[in-house]
């Protein structure tokens, strides 16, 4: 018996908003670069450019903004289809 290495190690991943505009957010992530409209999720229309900016991601590369309370999965972004946004 051979003694083995540990082959899973965590990374960490980069992401960025990478431009603000008036129709919403641009967040390069996973070298991939996402659009987030404000008629998708009109609370970053209203969030100040420091918490739009303070975005972190998981471990398996999702949104998170704390202090506005966001979370968005990269799959609603690269499949909307399979997520339709229902507001009550």
């Amino acid at each position: 018996m051979t003694a083995g290495t540990n082959t899973l190690v965590q990374t960490k991943i980069i992401t960025e908003v990478t431009n603000i505009s008036p129709n919403g957010i641009w967040i390069l992530t996973n070298g991939k670069e996402y659009f987030i409209s404000y008629n998708d999720y009109p609370v970053f229309e209203t969030a100040s450019i420091k918490q739009i900016v303070a975005v972190t991601t998981d471990c398996s590369g999702n949104l998170h903004w704390e202090e506005i309370d966001v979370d968005i999965e990269l799959e609603s972004l690269e499949h909307p289809e399979n997520y339709p946004l229902m507001y009550r």
